[in-house]
């Protein structure tokens, strides 16, 4: 059985938080995990920060509400779909996702959750668990799964490095250099090559 394990934003939509920091005229919330590889000190950053500009999620959610997929990603994952499972593997949260997976045709999503007061100010997030992307590869090949992989941020690189075989999809220079054990696919014609080429080298 085989399974493709997909990262969410730079992958399928856009980084979202680059387009809240873009719409808000915040440029200190375009900073993501290409650039800050520990996700916690990121997102206590990204909490500061919005609380210092008083935003919570409902307006976070009116700009993901205008957003839409990365052009051709709903087509590419549609053919992916027909050939192999899918699984959409994020560090995004259920509350922000919802009109993208919507848009996307609902794929299965494993993320994790935001918690809000209730006057919709971010007090917290919450982890599905510590490092779930790379432990749901993990279990996925406990369950005899042959998996690929495929994303384009630093905390993809673990879920890339578990599979069976990892791609990076576009991904920053700076990750290239430091992970250059994976092949980088430039669009998704690309990406679907590297893809059909992984699970020929696993049979």
């Amino acid at each position: 059985m085989q399974i493709v394990c997909l990262d969410l934003e730079g992958v399928l939509v856009p980084e979202i938080w680059i387009e809240f920091a873009e719409r808000t005229g915040i440029p200190e919330l375009r900073r993501t995990t290409r650039d800050e590889p520990d996700y916690d000190v990121l997102m206590k950053y990204r909490l500061a920060i919005l609380a210092e500009h008083g935003l919570g999620l409902p307006a976070i959610q009116e700009v993901i509400a205008g957003m839409g997929p990365m052009p051709g990603a709903r087509e590419f994952l549609d053919g992916l779909r027909t050939d192999y499972q899918v699984v959409i593997l994020s560090d995004t949260f259920y509350e922000f996702a919802h009109p993208l997976m919507r848009q996307l045709g609902w794929p299965t999503l494993f993320c994790h959750s935001l918690e809000a007061d209730e006057a919709g100010t971010l007090v917290n997030y919450h982890l599905r668990m510590p490092d779930q992307k790379r432990e749901a590869v993990r279990r996925f090949k406990e369950l005899n799964f042959q998996v690929v992989a495929a994303g384009d941020s630093y905390n993809d690189t673990a879920m890339l490095g578990e599979a069976h075989a990892g791609i990076l999809f576009h991904p920053p220079e700076n990750v290239v250099r430091e992970f250059p054990q994976f092949p980088v696919a430039r669009d998704y014609d690309a990406l679907r090559t590297e893809i059909d080429r992984a699970f020929a080298r696993t049979r």
